[in-house]
């Protein structure tokens, strides 16, 4: 981030990367603690200049634009009590990269990005492993305790072009997950519309809502266990499916399982609680959700991507505890 003067007048040149954001939100990111309010108001103002001209909040920026920003105090570390300790460096196992497009293979228990009580995630313990990296941002989310594949942006132009194939339901997204239940043959297409709201402790929360966004998921049964391993633990099934989505809303495929009786295992918020305690005296420590494949034409160059990520080896041990045998 560049540094701001709070005496003097600063003067910052957009980046290629930087291209094509508004004014205003590119203002936002880089004036780290400044009010969004404040930042309105010197715009309308006359003070924020680019290239030396008055300009709106909604203009957007272009490679070598030259931004004038008026003298302003941003955020300041501070020493011991409120520093903010930065997030360590950290890879994760890639899946695919080039000079657009990083995918990596997101671990459970590890949050996308830091919020909500979360120090930091995925994509600051990447920006800080490669800090020869100018542009890093997250094209989509997984929740905390999902693991698999998540997509990272290199370029501004690779993002947005994500980001509009995400809102025309592509790339395809296929996730791997363990229902409580044995899952109903005529639940392949499961077409229920989902709300936000938000829970008693101040939780997010999604639940089927006919006033909600429309949402469909396809459910493909690959497995059923119903053997003395989960009968020693007093469920009578468990049921490994294939979930793809056609829309990504919030917590989908864990709405969805829950609202056909078939809740995912170890799922702590939409989960079956005494089912969950049960699975962890055979082993399971987390949430059986994964995502598994993606399918997508290249953001920039158009070629077919069909990337995946194999079960974590925690989830495939626990499918060969319910087996009885090694599978």
């Amino acid at each position: 981030m560049p540094t701001i003067s709070k005496d003097l007048v600063n003067h910052l040149k957009v980046a290629e990367h930087d291209a094509g954001q508004r004014l205003d939100n590119h203002l936002i990111k880089i004036l780290k603690g400044v009010p969004k309010s404040h930042i309105h108001r010197i715009i309308r103002a006359g003070e924020v200049r680019v290239n030396k001209g008055r300009v709106q909040a909604d203009y957007r920026i272009q490679a070598d634009d030259l931004i004038r920003i008026p003298p302003i105090r941003v955020a300041e570390k501070t020493h011991a009590g409120s520093l903010k300790t930065p997030a360590p460096a950290r890879e994760f196992e890639i899946v695919f990269e080039d000079e657009y497009l990083l995918v990596v293979n997101k671990p459970s228990g590890v949050a996308v990005h830091g919020g909500s009580g979360v120090s930091f995630g995925v994509i600051e313990q990447l920006r800080q492993s490669r800090p020869n990296t100018p542009y890093l941002e997250l094209v989509h989310r997984l929740d905390k305790d999902t693991s698999g594949l998540l997509m990272v942006a290199k370029k501004r132009s690779a993002l947005v072009k994500l980001h509009e194939m995400l809102r025309n339901d592509h790339p395809k997204k296929v996730y791997l997950a363990l229902g409580v239940g044995a899952w109903q043959p005529e639940n392949r297409h499961v077409k229920l519309p989902l709300i936000k709201y938000t829970g008693a402790a101040g939780e997010k929360m999604v639940r089927v809502d006919e006033n909600g966004q429309s949402a469909h998921t396809i459910f493909q049964v690959l497995d059923v266990f119903s053997g003395s391993p989960t009968h020693s633990v007093g469920i009578a099934a468990l049921s490994l499916v294939q979930a793809t989505l056609k829309t990504g809303r919030t917590h989908q495929i864990r709405v969805h399982m829950q609202a056909q009786n078939c809740p995912i295992a170890g799922d702590e918020r939409y989960g079956d609680y005494q089912a969950n305690k049960r699975l962890q005296k055979l082993g399971l420590k987390r949430m059986f959700l994964h995502a598994h494949r993606l399918i997508l034409n290249h953001p920039i160059s158009g070629e077919k991507l069909d990337l995946s990520a194999s079960l974590p080896i925690e989830l495939r041990n626990f499918l060969v505890v319910l087996n009885g045998c090694v599978k």
